[in-house]
């Protein structure tokens, strides 16, 4: 018998746990007989001590004194562990109806979001975010906006800094500013999608909020046509509204796109045929598109006579309107689980 057997033992015994036996008292009991039984270890070896020599007795002996009061405890140990349990298991009463507690779905603005970047992601489009609080420069001026525009007065935009003197820093009114941001720091070909969060100086009622979300798409690359941005904008409204949509593109005006337009769809809710949703028209507008002007390809470093692209923005609110037949834009931002419940399907 060795003092390194007993110490061996001894650890054994400390980490010996109730955790994962099927019956704690009988794992009790079977851990008592295995060490302080008749034929158990302690037993055996207060037996061998008898032979051990005169001047190793005394370290031996507290040694093995220390096994079984370790042993002992470790016993105690389990049982004040079972009786605890048993406690605790007294303080339920089983009698009361389950709690059949929701599973909690994701926001009906986050699943049309998704929706969008997976649909522009299986035609290459990656995924492109940034910063919320944006300057100037990436809000407004490289993006071909003159200084005299209403997007930079007041009653648009949230302005965190405003001195005369100084670059203004506000809250981003667009996504158009994470693709400035792409176009500075990478060389074409860009192959972008810029989803996120808005913020706009508007009184808020059932068609206009403060804050919405946004996705736009940009793509700079050599000869891109006007018809690779058609030909981009129906399999997008095929694929999110039906293969039975119909497109068509009316001219409009944004600063940083040249030419620009405006997209509807053929009414999914009446066919085309003229409804309430869409006044009668068989149209509904959902997004703005254009090819980018060559002043903002510049402006970001890129020769507008080797590269050209395309850029779209969308609102996420509308898109989400008009595939759920929503009539009140604040609901999406009233946490009215009566609203929110609706979609607990979406995926």
């Amino acid at each position: 018998m060795q003092k390194k057997q007993i110490d061996d033992i001894i650890k054994d015994i400390q980490i010996a746990s109730l955790e994962r036996q099927a019956d704690r008292n009988a794992f009790i009991e079977q851990f008592r007989i295995k060490y302080l039984g008749r034929k158990g270890i302690v037993s055996e070896l207060f037996e061998q001590f008898k032979t051990v020599p005169s001047e190793e007795k005394r370290e031996m002996g507290q040694a093995l004194n220390m096994l079984k009061t370790t042993v002992i405890n470790k016993i105690e140990e389990f049982k004040n562990s079972i009786e605890e349990t048993e406690q605790q298991a007294g303080a339920i009463d089983l009698t009361m109806p389950t709690d059949y507690s929701t599973v909690g779905s994701r926001h009906v603005l986050s699943v049309v979001m998704n929706e969008i970047i997976d649909i522009f992601s299986r035609i290459g489009f990656t995924v492109a975010e940034s910063v919320e609080i944006e300057d100037d420069w990436h809000l407004f001026s490289a993006l071909n906006f003159p200084h005299d525009h209403p997007a930079r007065d007041m009653q648009d935009t949230f302005f965190v800094e405003k001195e005369e003197g100084k670059q203004e820093v506000a809250l981003r009114t667009h996504t158009s500013s994470v693709q400035v941001r792409v176009m500075e720091h990478n060389k074409p070909p860009i192959r972008i999608i810029a989803p996120g969060r808005v913020f706009r100086n508007e009184a808020i009622s059932a068609r206009a909020h403060c804050i919405f979300h946004q996705v736009e798409a940009l793509y700079v690359d050599k000869k891109v046509s006007f018809a690779d941005l058609k030909q981009t904008l129906l399999y997008f409204a095929k694929e999110m509204f039906g293969e039975q949509t119909q497109i068509r593109l009316r001219p409009s005006y944004f600063p940083f796109t040249e030419p620009s337009a405006e997209m509807d769809i053929s009414c999914n809710i009446c066919g085309g045929k003229g409804c309430n949703i869409c006044k009668g028209t068989g149209w509904l507008e959902i997004l703005g598109c254009g090819m980018v002007d060559p002043n903002v390809l510049e402006a970001c470093g890129i020769d507008s006579k080797e590269y050209s692209g395309f850029a779209l923005g969308m609102g996420v609110e509308r898109m989400a309107m008009l595939k759920y037949q929503i009539r009140d834009l604040r609901l999406y931002f009233e946490n009215d689980l009566r609203f929110l419940r609706q979609f607990d399907a979406l995926v």
